[in-house]
């Protein structure tokens, strides 16, 4: 990130380790919220995912993050902490992570670049070799672009969901099993949280499937077709947003445009 021109300031409690966790509650929950209070820092970016965001999210410095906003960068488990801000203040993120060339190639961190640093609309195209593609349908939509990692998304259900009216709902997710994408997007339909999305934008879903334990020969792009057909709106799949190879960091929270015809997703910035 240093080559990216940044000074990067490391949490205190970057580096602890608890149980399973990164960490006490109470300690990486200190380290966001001094990052969100502090008038020099214009960004938070978590490396990476894991677990226990989820135990935190209702506790952010809201007033800290509506007085200065800045951008909240991750994805994976930090889904949870981009909902609830949105929830909360209506602020907006960035669903991706700092990749590097080495790890991820030129494309992963040109798209951090892009997205964390212009103020320029951010344009993805499906692509045909991600499963996901199998699932896009027809039509073109306009709406906020909410939403990132499945698991984390149905977490927030009921406490640190925003409203989805009028929202593109963006799907991606990592080592679900049939019943799992199946519970989570049931629930998610059932409660009424979808009832209003104008479309789904559908990310990458690495690692997941059925297992020795699943019978009936069905896959995760079946049960995915299954449930968001349901809906009854524009699907765009085979995007590379999520835990997958290449992966694209997106705005999120911001305007969008959906085109399952041309195969593209267009998000405005989340900076100024």
């Amino acid at each position: 990130m240093t080559g990216l021109g940044l000074t990067v300031e490391l949490g205190v409690h970057v580096l602890d380790e608890w149980g399973y966790l990164a960490g006490r509650d109470e300690d990486r929950l200190r380290d966001v919220n001094d990052a969100l209070a502090d008038d020099g820092v214009r960004a938070i970016i978590a490396t990476r995912g894991g677990k226990g965001a989820y135990r935190i999210a209702d506790l952010l410095d809201i007033q800290a993050a509506t007085r200065d906003p800045k951008l909240v960068v991750g994805f994976s488990e930090i889904t949870v902490l981009q909902l609830a801000l949105l929830k909360e203040c209506g602020l907006v993120g960035l669903h991706g992570a700092a990749w590097s060339v080495a790890r991820h190639g030129q494309e992963s961190a040109s798209s951090f670049e892009s997205a964390a640093f212009t103020t320029s609309p951010v344009v993805i195209s499906s692509d045909p070799t991600e499963p996901t593609s199998a699932l896009t349908t027809s039509g073109h939509v306009s709406g906020r672009l909410i939403g990132g990692n499945q698991d984390l998304l149905a977490t927030a259900a009921g406490w640190a969901l925003p409203s989805l009216d009028g929202a593109i709902l963006l799907l991606e997710a990592f080592n679900l099993r049939l019943g799992h994408i199946d519970r989570q997007l049931t629930m998610l339909t059932n409660s009424g949280a979808l009832d209003n999305i104008v479309g789904v934008a559908v990310g990458q879903y690495t690692e997941c499937g059925s297992d020795e334990m699943t019978r009936g020969g069905w896959n995760e792009i079946d049960v995915l077709r299954d449930r968001l057909a349901r809906l009854d709106v524009p699907i765009l799949g085979g995007l590379p947003i999520g835990h997958g190879a290449r992966p694209r960091a997106i705005p999120i929270g911001t305007s969008a445009v959906l085109d399952a015809d041309t195969a593209t997703l267009t998000v405005d910035a989340a900076v100024r």
